[in-house]
């Protein structure tokens, strides 16, 4: 549930967001009112200029009174409901946690670990959400979820919290470090962006302790070879930029957090932003991956295009047309009639990972 230094993060990222938007328009407003070859510019002047400065002014004013009123609602923060406050952090995180963290917003969601079965005992399995979301999305309603049958398997299933807005690679990085703390011999499970930050962890591993306890890394939905939504938000940004009127829009688009920007072409280094990386696979852990189309035949281009409505079938499943990009999965599972977010729930795959993840106990 929100505490009131996250409410107090919300009214500081609201003023924030109106001051940007202000800026926005004002840009906009100045560009279609400057006369032929004048130079550029992004404020107005005159009585204009004057407008925008007060609406500024006021949002700032109400910014910084904001902590006062915050302080007489902490009493009731405590009747918030958990899981819609905690799924609105997650997505706000997506969007903007490389924001968050980079102007030290208490709403940035910092990285743990929790036990996603009470009196889980065995072999940890650490389970990583996507992009926007968090460790609830494993959970089903009827209690016939993942982790309770992965629980029933031996495991004791570990949910990841992360802020998903970050770049991958600094992701991957805190991973490998919490990761070392972690005991036994270790499984990795991850749903799209999730089975990214694994591979960038594993990279990153180094000698840590825990590298020569992995024993099976699983993905779900993972875009191995990047996601074409992302692609689209890059080539919109592009096209917005290409107008003198549009212009200031590009700025707008170019606010997708740098998790998002990461997932364009699976950059998963520090050394591969606004490239493909080309990892490969660690050859001494058992490596399987899950692919889903939403078309109801497994073959054909309309099930290789559709993919599952986010993510390719072929990038899911590490394949690609340079044997360099190639993945060497151990074993790979494609699902059809399915979607993106039902990879999390689907009885067939629970069972498909039921089937894999006995050996590696």
């Amino acid at each position: 549930m929100p505490n009131p230094q996250q409410l107090r993060g919300t009214g500081r990222l609201a003023t924030q967001a109106v001051t940007g938007v202000t800026d926005l328009v004002e840009a906009m407003h100045a560009e279609i009112t400057r006369l032929p070859l004048t130079k550029q510019r992004e404020r107005t002047s005159g009585i204009t200029g004057l407008v925008y400065r007060s609406v500024r002014g006021v949002t700032q004013l109400v910014g910084g009174g904001l902590d006062i009123a915050l302080n007489a609602l902490t009493p009731l923060v405590g009747q918030a409901k958990p899981q819609s406050a905690n799924a609105m952090l997650a997505a706000l995180n997506g969007v903007l946690g490389d924001y968050l963290e980079q102007t030290a917003n208490p709403l940035a969601t910092p990285m743990s670990l929790r036990p996603l079965v009470d009196g889980a005992t065995g072999a940890p399995l650490v389970m990583l959400h996507g992009l926007c979301m968090n460790e609830a999305q494993w959970r089903r309603r009827d209690g016939k979820d993942f982790p309770a049958a992965l629980a029933q398997l031996g495991y004791q299933p570990l949910g990841l919290r992360y802020n998903s807005g970050r770049p991958i690679w600094k992701n991957g990085a805190e991973l490998a470090r919490l990761l070392n703390d972690v005991p036994g011999p270790l499984t990795l499970l991850g749903h799209s962006m999730g089975g990214l930050v694994i591979r960038s962890a594993i990279a990153q591993a180094g000698r840590r302790r825990w590298r020569k306890r992995l024993r099976c890394l699983v993905t779900l939905g993972t875009p191995h070879q990047g996601a074409p939504l992302e692609r689209g938000g890059q080539q919109l940004q592009q096209l917005l930029a290409f107008s003198a009127y549009s212009r200031p829009l590009a700025s707008l688009a170019a606010r997708r957090s740098a998790g998002i920007r990461d997932l364009r072409h699976a950059s998963l280094l520090e050394a591969d932003a606004g490239k493909a990386s080309q990892l490969p696979l660690p050859e001494d852990v058992a490596c399987y991956a899950i692919a889903a189309t939403t078309s109801k035949r497994a073959g054909g281009s309309p099930a290789r295009w559709l993919g599952d409505g986010l993510v390719p079938v072929a990038s899911a499943l590490g394949q690609h047309r340079s044997p360099a990009r190639r993945l060497a999965f151990t074993d790979t599972a494609l699902f059809t009639g399915l979607g993106h977010m039902g990879l999390q729930t689907d009885a067939a795959v629970l069972q498909q990972l039921q089937d894999w993840l006995n050996p590696c106990e």
